[in-house]
């Protein structure tokens, strides 16, 4: 997105706060339905003073698009496709800020992969970031995902959704929460979580280690203590 209004309406439309970014600087935020269910997860960077970026999973970027389009009335800026490759970076200082806690990402540098996908995915797992289509889909609210603490910036102006997801922090909270579990053994797609005979929640995503261990994400009830023990299929979790 390019042009004098880029940054004022890309301020109104997603959830972070995308004008107070420095040339070169990122954040992650969310694009929402009214009612603050997720269309998309995005990465707004900043290339030029009028010109941003804006990075999503490469089966959003025509919905992405299409929405950003369609709104943008008399708003003075060009959105267009680009297709870009990029490379997340563990422990080091170069690249931007993205969704994934503990890594930094670089576009278009040409860099070889040093993990494979099944690494990466433990990774993913392990620090507990949600990806789009496993534990981000339009039947999850922000704060059910933790996105509100990494995506939501509460000091900002309106955009679409801004008000369930206020309501819900002020007020409120989400009656369910991503977590991190270790299992006895891979879970099929979706699998249920019982506790004290209850049916308390879903698996979402699950990986190997290379000690033949299980690592997690579920979404679990919030009653449901931290240290909890559970059925999976007639296994301990």
């Amino acid at each position: 997105m390019a042009g004098p209004d880029a940054g004022d309406y890309l301020q109104r439309m997603v959830s972070n706060d995308v004008e107070a970014l420095a040339v070169g600087e990122a954040c992650p935020a969310l694009l929402l339905t009214a009612k603050a269910r997720v269309i998309a997860p995005v990465v707004v960077l900043r290339r030029g003073e009028d010109d941003f970026l804006v990075l999503t999973e490469p089966e959003l970027g025509e919905t992405v698009r299409a929405l950003l389009t369609r709104m943008r009335l008399r708003a003075q800026c060009e959105i267009e496709p680009e297709e870009h490759s990029s490379v997340l970076v563990f422990g080091g200082g170069d690249g931007f800020v993205t969704d994934f806690d503990g890594a930094r990402e670089l576009i278009d540098s040409g860099l070889a992969p040093t993990f494979d996908a099944e690494e990466l995915e433990r990774r993913r797992i392990e620090a507990g970031v949600p990806r789009w289509g496993r534990e981000i889909d339009d039947r999850i609210l922000p704060a059910e995902a933790g996105l509100d603490a990494t995506h939501v910036s509460f000091g900002k102006g309106c955009y679409p959704g801004q008000e369930p997801v206020a309501r819900l922090h002020y007020r409120g909270h989400p009656n369910r929460g991503l977590r991190v579990l270790e299992l006895g053994e891979l879970p099929g797609a979706d699998a249920e979580l019982v506790h004290d005979g209850k049916a308390v929640g879903r698996v979402t995503s699950a990986a190997r280690r290379a000690d033949g261990s299980v690592v997690a994400l579920a979404y679990v009830r919030t009653e449901v203590p931290a240290d909890a023990q559970f059925e999976l299929a007639h296994a301990p979790a």
